[in-house]
Protein backbone atom coordinates (compact mmCIF):
# COMPACT_ATOMS: atom_id res chain seq x y z
CA UNK A 1 0.00 0.00 0.00
CA UNK A 2 3.19 2.21 0.27
CA UNK A 3 3.27 2.86 -3.35
CA UNK A 4 -0.63 3.38 -3.55
CA UNK A 5 -0.52 6.13 -1.09
CA UNK A 6 2.39 7.80 -2.85
CA UNK A 7 0.77 8.00 -6.08
CA UNK A 8 -2.21 9.10 -4.78
CA UNK A 9 -0.62 11.91 -3.75
CA UNK A 10 0.48 11.18 0.14
CA UNK A 11 3.96 10.39 0.17
CA UNK A 12 4.85 8.00 3.02
CA UNK A 13 7.69 9.05 5.88
CA UNK A 14 11.35 8.56 5.67
CA UNK A 15 12.68 5.10 5.91
CA UNK A 16 14.02 3.95 9.17
CA UNK A 17 15.91 0.80 10.68
CA UNK A 18 16.63 -0.54 7.84
CA UNK A 19 19.91 -3.05 7.59
CA UNK A 20 20.11 -3.73 4.17
CA UNK A 21 17.87 -3.31 0.87
CA UNK A 22 18.27 -5.23 -2.51
CA UNK A 23 18.21 -2.68 -4.93
CA UNK A 24 17.61 1.06 -4.32
CA UNK A 25 17.15 3.72 -7.12
CA UNK A 26 17.62 6.84 -7.06
CA UNK A 27 15.06 9.39 -8.86
CA UNK A 28 11.85 8.75 -9.52
CA UNK A 29 11.58 9.71 -13.19
CA UNK A 30 11.66 8.26 -16.95
CA UNK A 31 14.28 6.20 -16.66
CA UNK A 32 13.83 5.49 -12.46
CA UNK A 33 10.44 4.41 -13.15
CA UNK A 34 11.52 2.17 -16.11
CA UNK A 35 14.63 0.80 -13.94
CA UNK A 36 11.88 0.06 -10.99
CA UNK A 37 9.76 -1.88 -13.72
CA UNK A 38 12.62 -3.90 -15.05
CA UNK A 39 13.93 -4.75 -11.70
CA UNK A 40 10.69 -5.76 -9.58
CA UNK A 41 10.53 -7.41 -6.59
CA UNK A 42 13.71 -5.95 -3.72
CA UNK A 43 13.37 -2.46 -5.20
CA UNK A 44 13.22 0.67 -2.88
CA UNK A 45 12.87 4.12 -5.24
CA UNK A 46 13.95 7.17 -3.55
CA UNK A 47 12.46 10.46 -4.47
CA UNK A 48 13.14 14.11 -3.19
CA UNK A 49 9.30 15.07 -4.23
CA UNK A 50 6.60 13.75 -2.24
CA UNK A 51 5.35 11.96 -5.64
CA UNK A 52 6.91 9.83 -8.99
CA UNK A 53 7.07 11.38 -12.09
CA UNK A 54 6.36 15.03 -12.28
CA UNK A 55 8.46 16.04 -15.03
CA UNK A 56 6.56 13.48 -17.15
CA UNK A 57 3.04 15.44 -16.65
CA UNK A 58 4.72 18.09 -18.53
CA UNK A 59 6.32 16.49 -21.53
CA UNK A 60 4.59 16.90 -25.33
CA UNK A 61 2.54 19.91 -23.57
CA UNK A 62 0.60 17.04 -21.50
CA UNK A 63 0.32 14.62 -24.26
CA UNK A 64 3.35 13.06 -23.33
CA UNK A 65 5.60 12.39 -26.47
CA UNK A 66 7.32 9.27 -25.05
CA UNK A 67 9.57 7.83 -28.23
CA UNK A 68 10.19 7.85 -31.74
CA UNK A 69 9.33 5.23 -34.28
CA UNK A 70 13.10 6.56 -36.09
CA UNK A 71 15.32 6.53 -32.55
CA UNK A 72 17.49 3.98 -33.55
CA UNK A 73 18.64 6.03 -37.20
CA UNK A 74 18.91 9.40 -34.71
CA UNK A 75 21.89 10.97 -34.53
CA UNK A 76 22.38 11.08 -30.55
CA UNK A 77 25.28 12.41 -28.36
CA UNK A 78 27.69 9.70 -27.92
CA UNK A 79 25.15 7.51 -30.45
CA UNK A 80 27.38 4.27 -30.29
CA UNK A 81 26.87 3.92 -26.18
CA UNK A 82 23.75 4.63 -26.47
CA UNK A 83 22.65 2.03 -29.41
CA UNK A 84 22.99 -1.32 -27.50
CA UNK A 85 19.76 0.15 -24.80
CA UNK A 86 18.05 1.12 -27.42
CA UNK A 87 18.14 -1.66 -30.06
CA UNK A 88 17.41 -3.54 -26.65
CA UNK A 89 14.30 -1.90 -25.86
CA UNK A 90 10.94 -2.21 -28.11
CA UNK A 91 8.74 0.79 -26.76
CA UNK A 92 5.55 -0.52 -27.97
CA UNK A 93 5.94 -3.67 -26.17
CA UNK A 94 6.86 -2.19 -22.94
CA UNK A 95 3.41 0.40 -22.70
CA UNK A 96 1.52 -2.46 -24.34
CA UNK A 97 2.89 -4.76 -20.98
CA UNK A 98 1.35 -1.73 -18.90
CA UNK A 99 -1.94 -1.44 -20.32
CA UNK A 100 -0.98 1.66 -22.35
CA UNK A 101 -1.40 1.47 -26.48
CA UNK A 102 0.56 4.21 -28.50
CA UNK A 103 -0.11 6.21 -31.46
CA UNK A 104 2.17 7.16 -34.10
CA UNK A 105 2.21 11.04 -36.00
CA UNK A 106 3.92 11.47 -39.60
CA UNK A 107 6.93 12.41 -37.77
CA UNK A 108 7.18 9.00 -36.37
CA UNK A 109 6.77 10.96 -33.02
CA UNK A 110 4.97 8.16 -30.04
CA UNK A 111 2.20 9.57 -28.33
CA UNK A 112 0.00 7.06 -25.68
CA UNK A 113 -3.43 6.20 -27.04
CA UNK A 114 -5.29 8.37 -24.76
CA UNK A 115 -3.12 11.31 -25.52
CA UNK A 116 -2.78 12.28 -22.03
CA UNK A 117 0.55 12.19 -19.93
CA UNK A 118 -1.17 11.41 -16.66
CA UNK A 119 -2.10 8.00 -18.12
CA UNK A 120 1.26 7.33 -18.91
CA UNK A 121 2.48 8.37 -15.51
CA UNK A 122 -0.44 5.67 -13.99
CA UNK A 123 0.64 2.93 -16.18
CA UNK A 124 4.01 3.19 -14.53
CA UNK A 125 3.10 3.56 -11.22
CA UNK A 126 0.74 0.69 -11.13
CA UNK A 127 2.79 -1.33 -13.13
CA UNK A 128 5.58 -0.45 -10.45
CA UNK A 129 3.66 -1.48 -7.78
CA UNK A 130 2.02 -4.66 -9.10
CA UNK A 131 6.03 -5.58 -9.26
CA UNK A 132 6.54 -4.78 -5.24
CA UNK A 133 8.53 -1.72 -5.49
CA UNK A 134 8.67 0.54 -2.64
CA UNK A 135 8.17 3.96 -3.28
CA UNK A 136 9.90 6.42 -0.45
CA UNK A 137 8.87 9.65 -1.51
CA UNK A 138 10.51 13.29 -0.04
CA UNK A 139 13.40 11.39 0.59
CA UNK A 140 16.63 12.94 -1.24
CA UNK A 141 19.94 10.86 -1.39
CA UNK A 142 22.66 13.49 -0.88
CA UNK A 143 25.51 11.07 -0.24
CA UNK A 144 26.56 7.81 -1.49
CA UNK A 145 29.86 5.54 0.21
CA UNK A 146 30.68 1.74 -1.17
CA UNK A 147 30.92 -0.44 1.34
CA UNK A 148 32.10 -3.94 1.83
CA UNK A 149 28.72 -5.21 1.09
CA UNK A 150 27.38 -2.69 -1.53
CA UNK A 151 26.58 1.03 -0.90
CA UNK A 152 25.72 3.08 2.18
CA UNK A 153 23.12 6.33 1.31
CA UNK A 154 22.70 9.15 3.38
CA UNK A 155 24.76 7.48 6.20
CA UNK A 156 21.73 4.95 7.25
CA UNK A 157 20.39 3.33 4.47
CA UNK A 158 22.57 -0.15 3.20
CA UNK A 159 21.51 -1.51 -0.37
CA UNK A 160 23.80 -3.86 -2.25
CA UNK A 161 22.76 -2.45 -5.50
CA UNK A 162 21.93 1.11 -6.56
CA UNK A 163 20.73 2.76 -9.96
CA UNK A 164 21.41 6.43 -9.99
CA UNK A 165 18.55 7.39 -12.33
CA UNK A 166 18.20 11.23 -10.90
CA UNK A 167 20.33 13.12 -13.33
CA UNK A 168 19.92 16.67 -15.56
CA UNK A 169 19.41 20.22 -13.84
CA UNK A 170 16.54 21.06 -16.86
CA UNK A 171 13.36 22.75 -15.79
CA UNK A 172 13.72 22.53 -12.33
CA UNK A 173 10.65 23.49 -11.30
CA UNK A 174 9.65 19.97 -12.46
CA UNK A 175 12.02 18.29 -10.07
CA UNK A 176 15.67 18.16 -11.55
CA UNK A 177 18.19 19.32 -9.29
CA UNK A 178 21.74 17.55 -10.76
CA UNK A 179 22.19 15.76 -7.75
CA UNK A 180 22.77 12.07 -9.73
CA UNK A 181 25.94 14.42 -11.27
CA UNK A 182 27.15 14.98 -7.37
CA UNK A 183 26.80 11.08 -6.38
CA UNK A 184 28.55 9.97 -9.57
CA UNK A 185 31.22 12.41 -8.96
CA UNK A 186 31.33 11.21 -4.86
CA UNK A 187 31.93 7.72 -6.87
CA UNK A 188 34.65 9.23 -8.65
CA UNK A 189 32.94 9.53 -11.82
CA UNK A 190 34.50 11.64 -14.62
CA UNK A 191 32.05 14.84 -15.38
CA UNK A 192 31.58 16.14 -18.58
CA UNK A 193 30.27 19.86 -17.73
CA UNK A 194 26.32 20.11 -17.54
CA UNK A 195 24.63 22.79 -19.84
CA UNK A 196 21.16 23.64 -21.24
CA UNK A 197 19.95 21.79 -24.41
CA UNK A 198 16.77 21.92 -26.23
CA UNK A 199 16.36 25.83 -25.16
CA UNK A 200 16.03 28.79 -26.38
CA UNK A 201 18.76 30.74 -27.82
CA UNK A 202 19.65 34.37 -26.11
CA UNK A 203 20.88 36.75 -29.26
CA UNK A 204 21.83 40.04 -29.04
CA UNK A 205 19.91 42.25 -32.34
CA UNK A 206 18.32 45.48 -33.28
CA UNK A 207 15.99 43.50 -35.34
CA UNK A 208 14.59 41.42 -32.80
CA UNK A 209 11.96 43.60 -31.29
CA UNK A 210 10.61 44.16 -34.78
CA UNK A 211 10.26 39.95 -35.44
CA UNK A 212 8.82 39.27 -31.75
CA UNK A 213 6.51 36.26 -32.34
CA UNK A 214 6.90 35.53 -35.65
CA UNK A 215 7.25 32.11 -37.05
CA UNK A 216 9.07 31.03 -40.22
CA UNK A 217 10.29 27.71 -41.49
CA UNK A 218 14.16 28.12 -41.86
CA UNK A 219 17.38 26.18 -41.87
CA UNK A 220 19.69 27.58 -38.56
CA UNK A 221 23.47 26.79 -38.01
CA UNK A 222 25.30 27.60 -34.75
CA UNK A 223 29.01 29.09 -36.04
CA UNK A 224 31.82 29.81 -34.26
CA UNK A 225 35.42 31.53 -35.86
CA UNK A 226 33.57 30.39 -39.22
CA UNK A 227 33.10 26.67 -38.31
CA UNK A 228 29.40 24.84 -38.40
CA UNK A 229 29.06 23.50 -34.90
CA UNK A 230 25.74 22.71 -35.58
CA UNK A 231 22.66 23.18 -37.66
CA UNK A 232 18.99 22.09 -37.61
CA UNK A 233 15.73 22.94 -39.98
CA UNK A 234 12.54 23.39 -39.06
CA UNK A 235 10.36 26.25 -37.32
CA UNK A 236 11.94 29.29 -36.04
CA UNK A 237 10.41 31.78 -33.28
CA UNK A 238 11.64 35.22 -33.05
CA UNK A 239 11.50 36.63 -29.32
CA UNK A 240 12.57 39.87 -28.35
CA UNK A 241 15.61 38.83 -26.82
CA UNK A 242 16.29 36.09 -28.86
CA UNK A 243 15.57 32.63 -31.11
CA UNK A 244 13.48 29.54 -30.17
CA UNK A 245 11.34 27.25 -31.66
CA UNK A 246 12.04 23.84 -32.90
CA UNK A 247 14.92 24.13 -35.07
CA UNK A 248 17.04 26.94 -32.57
CA UNK A 249 16.38 24.49 -29.90
CA UNK A 250 18.02 21.53 -31.76
CA UNK A 251 21.25 23.48 -32.21
CA UNK A 252 21.14 25.08 -28.57
CA UNK A 253 23.76 22.34 -27.00
CA UNK A 254 26.60 24.46 -29.07
CA UNK A 255 25.27 27.69 -28.48
CA UNK A 256 27.28 29.87 -26.49
CA UNK A 257 28.58 33.95 -26.05
CA UNK A 258 30.56 34.28 -29.25
CA UNK A 259 29.07 31.86 -31.41
CA UNK A 260 26.67 33.25 -34.49
CA UNK A 261 23.19 31.86 -34.91
CA UNK A 262 23.03 31.81 -39.41
CA UNK A 263 19.52 31.70 -40.53
CA UNK A 264 19.22 30.23 -43.97
CA UNK A 265 15.69 31.64 -44.83
CA UNK A 266 15.23 29.82 -48.11
CA UNK A 267 17.25 26.67 -47.55
CA UNK A 268 15.28 24.43 -50.80
CA UNK A 269 17.67 27.36 -53.25
CA UNK A 270 20.92 27.75 -53.13
CA UNK A 271 22.31 31.31 -53.40
CA UNK A 272 22.55 31.45 -57.22
CA UNK A 273 18.58 30.36 -57.42
CA UNK A 274 17.91 32.91 -54.97
CA UNK A 275 19.38 35.87 -56.94
CA UNK A 276 16.94 33.98 -59.99
CA UNK A 277 14.23 34.16 -58.00
CA UNK A 278 14.63 37.50 -56.79
CA UNK A 279 14.83 38.84 -60.33
CA UNK A 280 11.62 37.06 -61.09
CA UNK A 281 9.92 38.24 -58.09
CA UNK A 282 10.87 41.88 -58.49
CA UNK A 283 9.56 41.61 -62.35
CA UNK A 284 6.12 39.80 -60.77
CA UNK A 285 5.76 42.36 -57.61
CA UNK A 286 7.70 45.34 -57.34
CA UNK A 287 5.84 46.70 -54.88
CA UNK A 288 6.90 44.27 -52.79
CA UNK A 289 9.17 41.10 -54.14
CA UNK A 290 9.56 39.54 -51.10
CA UNK A 291 5.97 39.72 -49.65
CA UNK A 292 5.13 35.96 -51.56
CA UNK A 293 7.95 34.18 -49.83
CA UNK A 294 8.63 35.46 -46.19
CA UNK A 295 6.11 37.23 -43.64
CA UNK A 296 6.29 40.50 -43.90
CA UNK A 297 8.28 42.30 -40.96
CA UNK A 298 11.26 39.18 -42.02
CA UNK A 299 11.76 40.64 -44.68
CA UNK A 300 11.85 43.81 -43.92
CA UNK A 301 14.42 43.13 -41.11
CA UNK A 302 16.52 41.38 -43.92
CA UNK A 303 16.58 44.13 -45.76
CA UNK A 304 17.42 46.04 -43.07
CA UNK A 305 20.42 43.83 -42.25
CA UNK A 306 21.30 44.10 -45.99
CA UNK A 307 21.77 47.93 -45.63
CA UNK A 308 23.31 48.39 -42.42
CA UNK A 309 26.22 45.83 -44.06
CA UNK A 310 26.07 46.75 -47.29
CA UNK A 311 25.54 43.56 -48.83
CA UNK A 312 23.70 41.13 -51.26
CA UNK A 313 20.35 40.44 -50.34
CA UNK A 314 20.62 37.04 -51.91
CA UNK A 315 23.32 36.83 -49.41
CA UNK A 316 21.25 37.64 -46.28
CA UNK A 317 18.19 35.51 -47.25
CA UNK A 318 21.13 32.47 -47.17
CA UNK A 319 22.87 34.04 -43.99
CA UNK A 320 20.20 36.28 -41.78
CA UNK A 321 22.76 36.33 -38.74
CA UNK A 322 22.06 37.03 -34.76
CA UNK A 323 25.12 37.30 -32.01
CA UNK A 324 24.59 34.56 -29.69
CA UNK A 325 25.05 35.89 -26.38
CA UNK A 326 24.10 32.33 -24.34
CA UNK A 327 20.69 30.36 -24.23
CA UNK A 328 18.00 30.76 -21.58
CA UNK A 329 19.51 28.47 -19.05
CA UNK A 330 18.11 25.28 -17.19
CA UNK A 331 14.88 27.08 -16.16
CA UNK A 332 13.41 26.50 -19.94
CA UNK A 333 15.75 23.92 -21.06
CA UNK A 334 13.74 20.34 -21.82
CA UNK A 335 17.08 18.27 -21.08
CA UNK A 336 20.73 18.36 -19.96
CA UNK A 337 23.45 17.93 -22.27
CA UNK A 338 26.31 16.59 -20.36
CA UNK A 339 26.88 14.19 -17.51
CA UNK A 340 28.65 11.17 -16.01
CA UNK A 341 31.40 10.29 -18.98
CA UNK A 342 30.39 7.10 -20.99
CA UNK A 343 33.37 5.40 -21.57
CA UNK A 344 33.26 4.49 -17.67
CA UNK A 345 29.73 2.60 -18.15
CA UNK A 346 29.04 -1.02 -19.68
CA UNK A 347 26.54 0.19 -22.58
CA UNK A 348 25.01 -3.17 -22.65
CA UNK A 349 23.97 -3.21 -18.82
CA UNK A 350 24.64 0.67 -17.61
CA UNK A 351 26.80 -0.88 -15.47
CA UNK A 352 29.87 1.26 -13.66
CA UNK A 353 33.51 0.43 -14.62
CA UNK A 354 34.25 1.62 -11.56
CA UNK A 355 32.42 -0.08 -9.20
CA UNK A 356 30.46 -3.36 -9.31
CA UNK A 357 26.61 -3.19 -8.69
CA UNK A 358 26.34 0.56 -9.52
CA UNK A 359 24.35 1.54 -12.27
CA UNK A 360 23.18 5.20 -13.72
CA UNK A 361 21.23 5.62 -16.76
CA UNK A 362 18.66 8.65 -18.25
CA UNK A 363 20.29 12.25 -18.06
CA UNK A 364 23.09 10.97 -15.60
CA UNK A 365 25.36 9.97 -18.70
CA UNK A 366 25.78 11.90 -21.03
CA UNK A 367 23.68 10.80 -23.73
CA UNK A 368 21.22 13.11 -25.52
CA UNK A 369 18.93 13.53 -28.44
CA UNK A 370 16.81 16.08 -30.27
CA UNK A 371 13.15 17.12 -30.08
CA UNK A 372 10.42 14.28 -31.25
CA UNK A 373 10.84 11.99 -28.19
CA UNK A 374 14.41 10.52 -28.73
CA UNK A 375 15.07 12.06 -25.11
CA UNK A 376 12.45 9.96 -23.27
CA UNK A 377 13.40 6.77 -25.40
CA UNK A 378 16.59 6.53 -24.46
CA UNK A 379 15.31 7.22 -20.70
CA UNK A 380 13.15 4.20 -20.64
CA UNK A 381 15.46 1.98 -22.78
CA UNK A 382 18.42 2.93 -20.75
CA UNK A 383 16.33 2.83 -17.24
CA UNK A 384 14.89 -0.45 -18.28
CA UNK A 385 18.25 -2.21 -19.53
CA UNK A 386 19.70 -1.04 -15.79
CA UNK A 387 16.79 -2.42 -13.75
CA UNK A 388 17.13 -5.74 -15.74
CA UNK A 389 20.97 -6.17 -15.02
CA UNK A 390 20.99 -4.99 -11.66
CA UNK A 391 17.92 -8.05 -10.91
CA UNK A 392 19.21 -11.44 -9.30
CA UNK A 393 21.68 -12.95 -11.61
Amino acid sequence: MAWIRAAAGRAIGPMCGIKMIEIAIIGAGASGLAAAIAAGLGVVLFERLPRAGKKILATGNGRCNLGNAHALEHDYHNREFALPALETFEVHNFFRSLGLLLREDAEGRLYPRSNTAAGVLDALRFAAARAGVEFQGDTPIHEIRPTKDGFLLNGNITARRVIIAAGGCAAPAQGSDGSGFTLLKQLGHGMIAPRPALVPLRCESPLLPMLKGLRCHAAISIELNGRILNQAQGEILFAEDGISGIAAMEVSRCAAPGSMAILDLLPEFSLEQVRALLTELARACPEQPLAGILPKRVGEAVRRQCQDQEGELAVHLKRFTFPVTGTRGFVHAQITAGGADVAQFDPGTMESKLHKNLFACGEALDVDGGCGGFNLQWAWASGYIAGKESGFR
